[in-house]
């Protein structure tokens, strides 16, 4: 390869303003220049670098677009090293998988469908900036790289967060923005269409969420206008020819004519049963191929007749729903699952829900532990403390399957959050000290298994005896449609095989105030907001159902916890009592958890000092907090103590009356006696019921009496 100086770079740079005056620049031609695309975006001093690179011929037998996306932040873009012994990136973090299916989402329905080729999208985060936060700005990067490529992809789309802080909506906000806001909202679309649609809210309504979409495509159009001026200057407009898929107009035909109708009338069935459903559809094609002899079936392209028959089925399917306004499972359309749920299922949980709707089911758990029990997150550009974690596994029997376990893929991550995010909104904002820990087990799925660990996760934490603002439902939405004909159906919990047929999947999870997170994929050009309006409100309508039929389980948190729950208690000190309770070296703080039981934790607040206190049961917890109390108690003149002896000195006694606070007791405040030593009058260890006279001012020593709490005696009368 021949040597390339800069001169021959002729980098090209493309620059647009948001709405409120803030630059973004997509520059191309200076990096990673062997890529079939790249980019680098530029928003204040966050930069993104973005490869796109695509094989130029399918796998064999691949019918469908194998495609990875792959999102990472580099430590060093924030001035960091990373932790741990290697000290360098290692696996991608959870939140670095989100955002791979945020990006993933939006671009993947916009390649032909008849393009097959391995194709791989790397997103980098090369340079940080704690005020623009990078996950809004991936997708604009990947589809430039596409953009500048000679990949074949129908784009380009753009994606931005939107906000609603104090009534106005905000575009790509700051993080300190983003911590205040009502509505956070990740929005993707092309110029004419949105794609996808995910985020969370404190319970908002229906027309808000439309607002903010709206808000967001806004400024998606003026984002893939600067993609497009950018790929003409660039002369990347032309796209690679390619012929990834085989053809047979003659079988496609014959199968049409043969398995149409068959697939219609068993659509028309209305069978509820999934597995039967599938024998049925299953034994059409087989009868197909009967047909046929031993060697004419060796000539047959297995690939054509798989692919055939799919796009066959899934046409009988969707005109079958559209000409009926039924469902192949038979419901209405907005008909419900039949539901049933069950609260505490499992004795040795601290709350536990079993729910089940139709053939999907959740077996949720909640854990309550302390704060040394959260999270830590330790990222590029995000550090901290989590105190609520949901994770959600979905195991291979579930669907009746044989598949190895080998831990969560990128679909649990990214369930595990949305339903996470949809519960995060009920807690308890303020009087919540537990961390809290949610697991839902997906033991049966037919759709919506996501939706089903809300629900299951609600009432579970309503059975551990959380103080949930409320129960939260969540529900999946389908649509199917022809655009030819105009018609459409919105589909209310939908079913496996119709979100794998249908054009949309959307959910919307919520209280019966309002909205709490959603998420909304769309595989159809041109879903007008007339349409989406539709779905919210059929979604509402879901949503309100579930809830009821939640309702018969459970109505809200139980009064108390169970008894095998740990307790907790929090306790604010004074700033400078801190040091106290730690004692040198920890001392103190360990005495008191070994002694107790108790596990205590001690932070410090703008309020002072906090402290933590949990236990498994109430006695240890009782007695961890009453040795806190004592020594984060301050000694008022006029109270009376029951005090040990510590020391004793020729002039009185050293007698504890707080954990380590000592005062002194004056021989001559022992009795009203005169005492001339203090030989035989205390002894060291021996209580001793004390009153606290007077504290110094000066240097805040203890003056402590014994002799004001004896009775005084009555003097003689002198003779005359």
């Amino acid at each position: 390869m021949p040597h390339l100086s800069f001169v021959d770079m002729n980098p090209i740079t493309k620059k647009f303003q948001l709405s409120d005056g803030r630059e973004i620049s997509i520059e191309t031609g200076k990096l990673a220049r062997q890529a079939d695309g790249s980019v680098v975006v530029r928003m204040g001093n966050t930069m993104l670098l973005a490869t796109v690179v695509s094989k130029t011929e399918a796998g064999e037998g691949v019918d469908f677009l194998p495609l990875s996306v792959d999102y990472q932040e580099k430590f060093a873009a924030a001035g960091k090293i990373p932790g741990g012994f290697l000290k360098r990136e290692g696996k991608l973090s959870d939140y670095e998988v989100l955002i791979c299916r945020l990006v993933d989402r939006a671009i993947r329905p916009l390649f032909p469908d008849d393009y097959h080729a391995d194709t791989q999208i790397m997103i980098s985060l090369i340079s940080g900036d704690g005020e623009v936060p990078p996950d809004s700005l991936a997708a604009l990067a990947a589809s430039s790289a596409l953009a500048v490529s000679d990949i074949p992809f129908l784009g380009p789309i753009s994606e931005v967060r939107v906000i609603k802080l104090d009534g106005n909506y905000i575009v790509n906000p700051s993080r300190e923005q983003m911590e205040q806001a009502t509505l956070d909202l990740i929005v993707a679309g092309s110029i004419d269409n949105i794609l996808m649609v995910e985020g969370e809210s404190k319970e908002i309504s229906e027309e808000e969420m439309l607002e903010a979409i709206k808000k967001g495509h806004e400024e998606i159009k003026l984002q893939c206008q600067a993609q497009i001026e950018l790929a003409k200057e660039v002369g990347s407009l032309e796209k690679r020819e390619y012929d990834h898929e085989p053809s047979d107009e003659d079988l496609k035909k014959k199968m049409t004519d043969a398995c149409y109708d068959a697939c219609y009338k068993v659509a028309e069935q209305q069978i509820a049963d999934k597995k039967i459903r599938s024998e049925a559809f299953s034994a059409i094609k087989d009868k197909f191929l009967e047909g046929y002899s031993e060697e004419e079936l060796e000539e047959l392209d297995d690939f054509l007749v798989k692919k055939y028959f799919h796009d066959i089925q899934k046409d009988a399917v969707r005109n079958f729903v559209l000409d009926s306004r039924k469902r192949i499972d038979g419901r209405n359309l907005d008909e419900i699952r039949p539901i049933w749920s069950e609260v505490d299922y499992l004795p040795s949980a601290h709350g536990s829900a079993l729910f089940t709707r139709g053939e999907t089911q959740s077996l949720s758990t909640v854990t309550l532990g302390s704060k040394l029990d959260e999270q830590m997150i330790d990222g590029a550009m995000i550090s901290g403390y989590n105190k609520f974690i949901l994770h959600y596994n979905f195991p291979g029997f579930s669907t009746g399957e044989v598949r190895p376990n080998r831990g969560p893929g990128r679909r649990e991550v990214g369930h595990g959050n949305l339903a996470m995010r949809a519960l995060k909104q009920s807690l308890p904002t303020e009087d919540n000290p537990y961390t809290i820990r949610i697991v839902s087990d997906i033991l049966e799925s037919n759709g919506s298994s996501s939706m089903a660990t809300v629900c299951a996760g609600s009432l579970a934490l309503m059975d551990a005896g959380i103080k949930v603002s409320g129960p939260v439902s969540g529900i999946a939405m389908g649509m199917i449609s022809d655009s030819k004909t105009g018609k459409y159906a919105i589909l209310s919990d939908i079913l496996g095989d119709e979100d794998h047929l249908g054009d949309m999947d959307f959910k919307v999870t919520g209280t019966t105030k309002g909205i709490t997170a959603c998420q909304m994929d769309i595989k159809v050009d041109g879903l007008s907001y007339e349409v989406l309006k539709e779905a919210l409100e059929q979604a509402k309508k879901g949503r309100e159902h579930i809830l009821g039929e939640m309702a018969k389980t459970i109505t809200g948190p139980r009064v108390e916890m169970k008894p095998n729950a740990p307790r907790l208690v929090q306790i604010n000190i004074e700033r400078d009592m801190i040091g106290a309770v730690i004692g040198p070296g920890g001392k103190i703080v360990q005495e008191i958890q070994r002694e107790s039981g108790a596990t205590v934790a001690i932070e410090e607040t703008d309020k002072g000092g906090l402290v933590t206190v949990f236990a498994a049961n109430k006695e240890s917890l009782d007695e961890a907090v009453k040795r806190i109390r004592a020594i984060t108690a301050m000694p008022e003149v006029g109270e009376i103590y029951e005090g040990k002896v510590k020391a004793i000195m020729p002039f009185g006694a050293f007698v504890e009356i707080l954990p380590g606070k000592d005062g002194l007791l004056h021989i001559s405040e022992i009795k009203w006696e005169r005492l001339e030593s203090m030989d035989g009058v205390l002894e060291v260890g021996e209580e001793v019921k004390v009153k606290l006279v007077d504290i110094d001012k000066k240097t805040g020593k203890y003056k402590l009496s014994r002799k004001v709490l004896l009775p005084k005696p009555e003097r003689e009368s002198k003779a005359h």
